[in-house]
């Protein structure tokens, strides 16, 4: 017997972020702000299942979006954009009646498939949920003291770009202000070009900033006045989270990146915070892999599982951006933003 489960509407369900705050494996990426940041820039719907009733305090929940391409197909993500997707589930017994019901509903509503991104916990085999992709995820524990935390860091890749940047001088903002949102997007298209993918469209950050508030900060590094590298981190909890990083490769060598997670690391330690995730990387990612690495963190595999599962383990959703990136080399950086603002609402 499985147990009846309910499905609710996160952004307005008034139970779902004490729940989130609550919960010991709730993160960022299921709170309230970054579901309202992917609805407000792509049209994403986000629903929740559970199986607590209606007018009880909420036990347990699997949020996800519901994104409808005509490019890449319907679908249900757990959770589009997102590194991870942790499930907020305790109970076996109701792990297994969500997934059963999930199997269902993608048969009934006719869902190309549904991706579930969990950190820690495998559903492999379970109720038809496959493992499709494999990713390395790096974590920093923040606790022990920061002269521990300096010495731990790679010495000729960490500590002596740190200090590089302190000789030359480099210069340090972070906030959330429009002139510096404008600062790193440009370092963020400049980035982008050097890949051969589109940028994000400006508008997702500026979301992001509005909907989390002062749990989300822009970081700037600059020489004489010209912006060289810049990172947008996200604090929920005790957990401070890396997501986006952009430079001007003229500058690398002077060690902007470095410089400002330093910083970042220095404030999340004075906040109290306990932990620094520096999110997913790619298995073909050697040099972000080995960025990662050098910072002393804790690297493991996260796993996602799809019911039905993809015919190979690759982001199918993805193939679009991978397929197009010798047009993409080639596009003016007006045309570059504008493709990111019509193909990353299809990708998520």
């Amino acid at each position: 017997m499985t147990a009846p489960v309910h499905a609710i509407d996160p952004l307005q369900d008034p139970r779902w972020p004490d729940f989130v705050a609550k919960h010991p494996r709730g993160s960022v990426f299921h709170s309230r702000p970054w579901l309202t940041a992917l609805r407000l820039t792509y049209g994403y719907e986000p629903i929740a299942y559970t199986t607590s009733e209606a007018g009880t305090e909420l036990m347990n929940g699997l949020v996800f979006c519901q994104i409808n391409s005509w490019l890449t197909g319907r679908r249900l993500v757990s959770l589009p954009f997102s590194d991870h997707s942790e499930l907020l589930v305790d109970r076996d017994e109701d792990l297994l009646s969500l997934l059963a019901f999930l199997r269902e509903d993608l048969r009934t509503k006719r869902w190309k498939y549904i991706e579930i991104r969990p950190l820690q916990r495998s559903i492999e085999g379970s109720v038809g949920f496959v493992k499709t992709a494999n990713v390395y995820f790096h974590r920093l524990d923040l606790r022990p003291s920061v002269e521990t935390l300096l010495r731990s860091f790679h010495n000729s890749n960490v500590r002596a770009k740190i200090r590089r940047a302190e000789r030359e001088a480099l210069t340090y903002q972070a906030g959330r202000s429009e002139g510096l949102l404008r600062v790193f997007y440009h370092l963020l298209l400049m980035t982008c070009r050097r890949r051969r993918l589109p940028p994000q469209p400006i508008d997702w950050f500026r979301h992001l900033l509005h909907c989390l508030g002062e749990a989300a900060t822009i970081h700037v590094a600059s020489k004489d006045g010209r912006p060289a590298a810049s990172i947008l981190t996200l604090t929920f909890k005790r957990t401070l989270v890396y997501k986006y990083g952009c430079s001007d490769a003229r500058f690398n060598s002077l060690g902007g990146t470095q410089f400002l997670f330093w910083r970042a690391i220095q404030d999340a330690k004075r906040e109290g915070l306990d932990d620094f995730d520096l999110g997913r990387s790619e298995m073909d990612a050697s040099g972000l892999i080995a960025f990662k690495d050098r910072w002393g963190t804790a690297r493991s595999v996260l796993s996602y599982f799809r019911c039905p599962p993809a015919p190979t383990l690759h982001n199918s959703a993805a193939w679009p951006t991978r397929m197009a990136k010798p047009v993409f080399a080639r596009l003016p950086g007006s045309l570059l933003v504008a493709a990111g603002k019509i193909l990353y609402r299809h990708v998520g």
